[in-house]
């Protein structure tokens, strides 16, 4: 990542863990929305919202995927910019759809969500990422 404020020199252990550490903390924070959903999905409870006319049923099922198994991918380093996106799809609609006319501390952690999965995206996962060990990287 190269220099860093005031010209000191990188530290890539740091950095790494950093983005261990921002994986682990964005994905388990979006898994306590995503496992709820699950297990509502798993019992067949589908009451969702439908903000794009296609069904509830493929609404929910299409957040389930972001909150809960994209998390996990986010989390172990799999796909990690890829399993970035559906994420923060989700978040913008959350953002500017579901709760586009609320006040901001209705949206609050959807935004808060949004930069931290955005970082992710821009930045990857880092050395200490499961995709890396698979890779053989």
């Amino acid at each position: 990542m190269g220099k860093r404020m005031l010209g000191s020199k990188s530290n890539d252990f740091v950095e790494n863990l950093w983005l261990l550490l921002l994986r682990i903390g964005a994905g388990g924070g979006m898994l306590t929305h995503g496992i709820p959903k699950f297990l509502k999905l798993l019992h067949g409870d589908t009451a969702f919202a439908d903000p794009f006319g296609i069904g509830a049923l493929p609404s929910f099922i299409l957040v389930v995927f972001a909150e809960f198994l994209c998390s996990v991918l986010v989390i172990v380093g799999i796909t990690t910019r890829l399993a970035t996106i559906p994420v923060i799809i989700t978040m913008l609609v959350a953002i500017f759809i579901i709760h586009g006319h609320d006040a901001f501390a209705a949206k609050e952690m959807a935004v808060l969500y949004l930069l931290l999965f955005t970082s992710i995206l821009v930045f990857g996962s880092g050395r200490f990422a499961l995709g890396n060990l698979i890779r053989g990287n």
